[in-house]
């Protein structure tokens, strides 16, 4: 499992991680897409934020491997804002190659793209 260095473990002052420590020794978290209801917490819409942010700023437009980043946290932006980057994705592997999709990104989390500009 590839460790992404650099890359902020949770955010900060909560417990929303961002990243794992280990690979799972009962098997790996499979990728789902979860739906993002509109009374989702402001926590948890901080937290989509800043994983996005953190997503943008480390690898920007390029392909990247999922690694340690945390499935549950990963899930949430899964099928929508990141996509999977190749055609054999296989979403229980540490392995799978992930891509931001830019233009989706964003429309759901404009602060984060504004800052750059």
């Amino acid at each position: 499992m590839l460790k992404h260095r650099g890359f902020p473990g949770r955010l900060p002052g909560t417990d929303f991680q961002f990243t794992i420590r280990r690979a799972n020794p009962k098997g790996i978290t499979r990728l789902i897409t979860r739906e993002r209801f509109r009374d989702r917490s402001p926590a948890d819409r901080r937290a989509d934020a800043a994983f996005m942010a953190a997503l943008w700023d480390h690898f920007g437009d390029d392909p990247f491997e999922r690694g340690n980043l945390d499935a549950g946290r990963l899930s949430w932006l899964f099928g929508r804002e990141v996509i999977p980057a190749d055609d054999d994705f296989d979403p229980e592997s540490y392995e799978a190659l992930l891509r931001i999709d830019v233009a989706r990104a964003r429309a759901a989390f404009p602060d984060v793209f504004e800052a750059e500009e």
